[in-house]
């Protein structure tokens, strides 16, 4: 965890804190949705969003409730990943995982709930005018939608049992991954209200970013242990998964990862000095253990 996103980590628990507090809905329901949300998590998502918006000069109240959004459209994908019907697994983040803990039909309203709170957050951010509210509530439905995240998701479960090309495996972990880490950046932008140029370096670094994100956790379901990942290791080769391994071997899956740390870290040169954090976390991307 590097030391500018650790410093913006109590400010995400605490405006999340207050986004799950719903009296008015059923108290089952909301055990479920905070549960998926604060049984850890790096808060590498939200935390973009401040981190670039703090490398623009923009005042943090105006990235709250955009980086709560974020963080919750992250975990109700993730809830969802996890159903018996998707990945199946039984342990996130060293926890059981929603449907486990409760049940699969309280988990799938979990995932519902928070991706539906997400953007009520944003629509009703009056830190923010109409015209940004609706320009981060359509780059957010079009990265986690259906050419978005959850194409990449519906493209993973098609290719289990099967080698896919190159190609095919970044284009879906694009969408998979990359598509909402590069709305973190987008976002950002939107609400500073950023030139084309910095617009532009920052969604490039978010995809390099992405990318480089799911080429790590491949090759530490290949390499790390289930105590220290917080979910089970080795779970893409049981499911016969294509992977950045399984595709270019592990010294090829980390010299892939090296290209794109660089890549990312180049995109940020216009911006000078003030992508210093923003590089120090592609850094840390690269290199992190969990």
């Amino acid at each position: 965890m590097t030391e500018e996103l650790r410093g913006f980590q109590q400010r995400i628990t605490n405006q999340l804190d207050i986004c799950l507090t719903l009296p008015q809905a059923p108290a089952q329901l909301v055990a479920a949705m905070r549960y998926a949300v604060f049984n850890g998590g790096k808060r590498i998502r939200p935390g973009l969003v401040y981190l670039a918006g703090q490398a623009m000069g923009s005042a943090v109240e105006s990235s709250d409730k955009s980086a709560c959004a974020i963080e919750l459209i992250h975990c109700y994908s993730l809830i969802h990943d996890d159903l018996p019907s998707m990945d199946d697994d039984d342990l996130r983040r060293g926890q059981p995982t929603v449907h486990i803990q409760f049940d699969e039909a309280t988990a799938i309203l979990a995932g519902d709930g928070l991706q539906a709170l997400a953007f009520e957050l944003v629509a009703t951010d009056q830190h923010l005018d109409a015209d940004t509210r609706l320009d981060i509530i359509r780059t957010l439905s079009h990265a986690a939608g259906p050419a978005g995240m959850v194409g990449g998701q519906s493209i993973d479960l098609a290719a289990e049992s099967r080698q896919i090309s190159a190609a095919e495996l970044e284009n879906m972990h694009r969408r998979k991954t990359g598509d909402l880490i590069a709305a973190c950046l987008q976002v950002a932008a939107r609400i500073k209200g950023a030139d084309e140029l910095t617009r532009n370096a920052l969604v490039t670094y978010g995809y390099s970013l992405g990318l480089a994100f799911q080429i790590r956790d491949d090759i530490l379901d290949h390499t790390g242990d289930t105590a220290t990942l917080g979910k089970p290791s080795g779970s893409d080769l049981s499911n016969h998964k294509s992977t950045f391994v399984s595709l270019y071997g592990l010294a090829g899956a980390r010299e892939q990862l090296e290209l794109l740390r660089l890549d990312a870290i180049d995109a940020l040169t216009p911006l000078g000095r003030a992508a210093g954090p923003l590089i120090t976390l592609a850094n840390y991307i690269s290199s992190r253990t969990y």
